[in-house]
C-alpha cells in the first residue's frame, strides 16, 4: 500500500471526473474553535430543481460513503453506488420528479476538503486538521445549498452518520427541512458505540506507519493499511449480525484452508475482503477523523440537552431503525421517535437479518419510508 498517499492525492486534487461536481464554500468556522479555510465539497445530483426549488432532497452519505449514492464504477469513484436502486427515473426518489444533491461530507476523501487536501502553506492538512463536529459539517452542507439556490430542502435522508447530519439539519436550520428521514441512528453516541468506535481509532494510531497521522507528508513512505484494515473488520462485524455471520458462515473453513493449521473460517476471510477493499479506496486520516466526529454526536450538547433539542424541531419525520442492530439498537430509534413525537411515538421497524447495514440493503422497505416522508411533505 506504499502508493496510497498519492492516490489520495489525486482525489484530493478535485479533477471534474465522472458525475461529481465541485463547489469552493471558503472558511468554515468550526464549533470548538479555529476555523478550516479553502473548503472544497464534491457533490453528485440527479434531476432538475424546480424554478421554485421546491422539489430539492439532500441524502447524506454515512461514515466510508461519498457523494456517489447510484451509479457504476466510474473515474474518480472508485466503487459503485452504495444505495443501489432508490434514485432514478421511475425509482422511489423518481428524479422524474425530484432533484437529488448527495455531497461528500467536510473531512472526507472523495473530492471533499479533509486531512489530505492542501493546507495554507501548499503541504497536506494530515495531523494539522482540525477536529470536526457533526455540526461543522452540516455547516459545510448547507453553504452548498446556498451555492446551489436553495432556500429549503423537502427533505434530508440518512442513515449512521447521515442521520446524525439529518438531525443536526432539523435543529440548526429548522425553516430549511420540510422533512427529515433519520435511518440506524439514536440522539447521541452510546457508551457501546464510542467504545467500539475508538477501539478502531487505537487500531489505526498502533499502526507505525501512522506517524502520529503524518504519513501523509511523505509521498514515498507508507500508509497505515494494517491499522485500518483492522478498523474496518471491527466496523464491519459491527454493522452485521450475529443471526446473519451463523447462518452465512457457521463454522466452515475458508476454501481447503485448515483453522487448526493456521487457516482460516469463511467468516475471517470475509473480514479480510472488507479490510483490504477499504484500504484500496479510503484514507486513515479521514476514517480517525469522521470516527471523531461520530463519537462526539450529541444534538443536546449546549442546548439544554437532547429534549430540549429536539423540542421545536418542526420538520415532517419519519424515524426508522433495523431490528437486528446490534451497533444502533431499535429501542434507540423508538427512543428518538418519542422524543420527535412520531405518530404512535414508534420508530418504523426495518426488518432485516443484515444488522446496522439493513438500512442499505433493505431497499424496498426503505423505499416505503421515504415514499411515505414525501408523501405527507408535499401533501402540506
Amino acid at each position: 500500500m506504499s502508493d496510497l498517499p498519492s492516490t489520495i492525492g489525486a482525489w484530493r486534487d478535485g479533477d471534474p471526473v465522472g458525475r461529481r461536481r465541485f463547489v469552493d464554500i471558503g472558511t468554515i468556522p468550526l464549533e470548538r474553535g479555529g476555523e478550516v479555510p479553502d473548503v472544497r465539497i464534491a457533490y453528485e445530483t440527479w434531476g432538475e430543481l424546480a424554478p421554485d426549488g421546491s422539489n430539492a432532497i439532500l441524502i447524506l452519505h454515512a461514515l466510508t460513503g461519498d457523494s456517489h449514492v447510484v451509479g457504476e464504477v466510474e473515474p474518480g469513484h472508485p466503487t459503485p453506488g452504495w444505495w443501489p436502486g432508490l434514485i432514478g427515473p421511475g425509482c422511489p426518489i423518481d428524479t422524474d420528479r425530484w432533484f437529488v444533491v448527495a455531497p461528500n461530507v467536510l473531512g472526507g476523501c472523495q473530492g471533499s476538503t479533509g486531512p489530505a487536501s492542501p493546507s495554507p502553506d501548499g503541504t497536506p492538512w494530515a495531523s494539522r486538521f482540525p477536529q470536526l463536529t457533526i455540526r461543522d459539517q452540516v455547516l459545510a452542507e448547507q453553504r452548498v445549498t446556498d451555492h446551489l439556490g436553495i432556500d429549503a430542502w423537502a427533505a434530508v435522508i440518512g442513515g449512521s452518520m447521515g442521520a446524525m447530519r439529518v438531525l443536526e439539519w432539523a435543529v440548526m436550520f429548522p425553516d430549511r427541512v420540510r422533512g427529515i428521514a433519520p435511518l440506524a441512528v439514536s440522539a447521541t453516541a452510546t457508551a457501546d458505540q464510542v467504545a467500539i468506535q475508538s477501539i478502531q481509532l487505537l487500531a489505526i494510531r498502533s499502526d507505525p506507519a501512522w506517524q502520529g497521522g503524518d504519513y501523509l507528508l511523505d509521498p514515498d513512505g507508507s500508509a497505515p493499511a494494517q491499522g485500518l484494515g483492522i478498523a474496518r473488520r471491527l466496523a464491519h462485524w459491527s454493522y452485521r449480525s450475529e443471526e446473519e455471520f451463523n447462518i452465512r458462515f457457521g463454522r466452515r473453513p475458508q476454501g481447503d484452508e485448515d483453522p487448526l493449521a493456521g487457516g482460516r473460517f469463511e467468516v475471517e476471510s470475509y473480514l479480510d475482503h472488507h479490510g483490504t477493499k477499504l484500504v484500496s479506496r479510503f484514507d486513515a486520516a479521514s476514517y480517525v477523523l469522521l470516527t471523531q466526529s461520530m463519537n462526539s454526536h450529541d444534538v443536546g450538547r449546549d442546548r439544554g440537552g437532547v429534549v430540549e433539542a429536539l423540542r421545536d424541531v418542526r420538520a415532517h419525520v419519519v424515524v426508522a431503525g433495523v431490528d437486528s442492530d446490534r451497533l444502533y439498537p431499535l429501542s434507540e430509534q423508538h427512543k428518538l421517535a418519542h422524543l420527535l413525537r412520531v405518530r404512535g411515538d414508534r420508530a418504523t421497524v426495518i426488518r432485516s437479518p443484515h444488522g446496522h447495514d439493513g438500512f442499505l440493503i433493505e431497499v424496498r422497505q426503505v423505499s416505503q419510508i421515504i415514499g411515505d416522508l414525501l408523501e405527507r411533505v408535499t401533501a402540506h
